[in-house]
């Protein structure tokens, strides 16, 4: 389930892309779901653990990864009872983010308003309560951002 907490929270990893750098593990790299995510948000090719082709960069490794593709890593494949800002993801990511979700409990928080699919369902942690479909969202989201 996605659990979205809109502004600031004291608990939340506010820098991603930081903290991924410090923790991430090379077979998250390789894992298909990251080679996906890659492809779909940065266009770039997973060679190996170390090696990313980008079509803009050239070879990079992960640590040139964008923060979006970062943290959408960290949400799926790190243990830890976090609470990612997911701000650093573009809309672009917003499937991916719903996906993740779909599979696992996350938590994020947004300092703006993500655009989701039409059926997205999250649990708004600001009011404790649960919201379906994208209107519902948004009426939520407006309060907060």
């Amino acid at each position: 389930m996605l659990s979205i907490y809109f502004g600031d929270h004291d608990d939340e990893i506010y820098d991603p892309a930081t903290y991924f750098l410090n923790q991430y593990e090379d077979e998250w790299i390789t894992d298909e779901l990251s080679e996906k995510m890659i492809q779909d948000v940065d266009r770039s090719k997973v060679v190996g653990a170390h090696i990313i082709e980008s079509p803009v960069l050239g070879a990079i490794t992960p640590r040139e990864l964008s923060g979006g593709v970062k943290t959408l890593i960290l949400l799926a494949f790190d243990d830890g009872d976090h609470i990612f800002n997911a701000s650093a993801c573009g809309d672009n990511c917003a499937p991916w983010i719903e996906k993740i979700a779909s599979e696992k409990d996350i938590r994020i928080t947004l300092h703006h308003i993500m655009h989701f699919g039409e059926d997205v369902e999250a649990m708004i942690l600001n009011e404790g309560k649960a919201v379906k479909g994208f209107r519902e969202y948004l009426m939520t989201a407006i309060k907060y951002v």
